[in-house]
C-alpha cells in the first residue's frame, strides 16, 4: 500500500501493516471528532513513526495513488479539521 505523509512524500508499506495504520488513522478521526488537541498530536506522531518504520520511502520523481494520506506530521487539530473539511467537499467523492 502507499501512503502519504503530507508534506513529506510517499511511502511503501506492507499490505499486512494496514490494519494496524487504520487503526491510527482512526484514532486521529476520533481526536478531531472530539477535539481533543493532545489525543490528536499523540495519534498522529503514532502513526508517522508507523509509517516511516514499517515503509520504504518512494523516489520523489514517482507518483502513485496513495491509499492512505496522513496530515503533516506538525500539523494542528485545526488546520487538519480543514484537510478533512475539503476533502469531503472533493467532486466524485462518495462521503455517505
Amino acid at each position: 500500500m502507499i501512503v502519504r505523509i503530507l508534506g513529506e512524500g510517499q511511502y511503501t508499506v506492507p499490505d499486512g501493516q494496514r490494519g494496524a495504520l487504520e487503526k491510527l488513522d482512526s484514532a486521529i478521526v476520533d481526536a478531531v471528532d472530539s477535539g481533543d488537541e493532545k489525543e490528536f498530536a499523540s495519534a498522529l506522531a503514532a502513526l508517522t513513526a508507523a509509517v516511516r518504520a514499517a515503509g520504504e520511502a518512494v523516489a520523489d520523481d514517482t507518483f502513485a495513488p496513495s491509499d492512505l494520506v496522513v496530515p503533516f506530521p506538525d500539523a494542528t487539530l485545526e488546520e487538519t479539521k480543514g484537510l478533512l473539511a475539503q476533502a469531503d467537499d472533493t467532486p466524485g467523492t462518495d462521503n455517505s
